[in-house]
């Protein structure tokens, strides 16, 4: 007989497991420790390129495991699942688009090191590893409503689709956190699936999952009502941050695996 994966869990970095100004997770500590024990996957789901992620992984002893990156445009950890890099195709596109429309967004490919860091507050070395990208870009937008929706349209003309984050704008070629969530699921096979995020991009991840926690983040906007809070699947925290995803990680395990 073997033994199943009894709960995967999928979960957003910044401003969900990672606090939004200090990228801290020590908060949360006593939960993936609590994971850990339960042998439960912890699948990092995040903007971050694939050199942050793993990174981050062996500073979280998650090392080995699945992560999405690039908010689902590339998939690490298991094999066969890498796709083509696009980031190149994607700055091409970027670049014919009206100035009137392209002078509003600034990419992560129009800064330099130092800008990233001073816009994100990640060490210089880090801005570097962010800057490395393979399959997306994360920008700022300095334009109206109307204008991006115009922006947005003009990328769709070649296949390029516009997701709002926590703190960026992101370009990529529309493989989404879900789209890669789904791979991850088909290989893993687990009983159970859990998702958190506190952003737009995370909603399609919050919905698919058989439970969803929507982790409070106080420098954005909060996430409209989703179907799945109407019947209890999808719940939301009152404090933010790592210190949110500790206590509801905690009390969906009291639920599921007692000890």
């Amino acid at each position: 007989m073997t033994n199943s994966l009894k709960l995967a869990v999928f979960t957003d970095l910044d401003g969900t497991l990672l606090d939004h100004d200090t990228y801290s997770w020590n908060a949360a500590q006593p939960a993936l420790d609590r994971l850990a024990r339960q042998q439960c996957a912890v699948v990092l789901a995040s903007s971050k390129t694939a050199a942050e992620i793993l990174l981050l992984q062996d500073s979280m002893a998650l090392s080995g495991q699945p992560a999405l990156v690039e908010n689902g445009s590339g998939l690490i950890g298991l094999v066969g699942t890498q796709g083509p890099r696009t980031y190149t195709a994607l700055r091409e596109i970027l670049d014919l688009l009206p100035q009137t429309l392209r002078a509003h967004f600034r990419g992560f490919g129009d800064m330099s090191a130092d800008d990233v860091s001073s816009l994100t507050g990640l060490s210089p070395k880090a801005a570097a590893l962010a800057r490395t990208r393979d399959y997306s870009e994360p920008g700022l937008w300095s334009g109206g409503e109307e204008e991006l929706r115009t922006f947005c349209t003009a990328l769709a003309q070649h296949g390029v689709s516009a997701q709002r984050g926590g703190r960026f704008l992101t370009l990529s070629f529309g493989r989404t956190k879900a789209d890669a969530m789904t791979q991850v699921i088909h290989a893993l096979k687990p009983d159970l699936t859990l998702a958190l995020g506190d952003a737009p991009n995370d909603v399609e991840m919050l919905e698919q999952a058989d439970l969803g926690v929507i982790v409070a983040n106080p420098h954005h906007a909060s996430l409209p009502l989703l179907a799945g809070e109407r019947d209890g699947r999808i719940i939301r925290t009152r404090d933010p941050g790592p210190v949110g995803w500790n206590i509801a990680v905690n009390e969906i395990l009291d639920r599921l695996f007692p000890e």
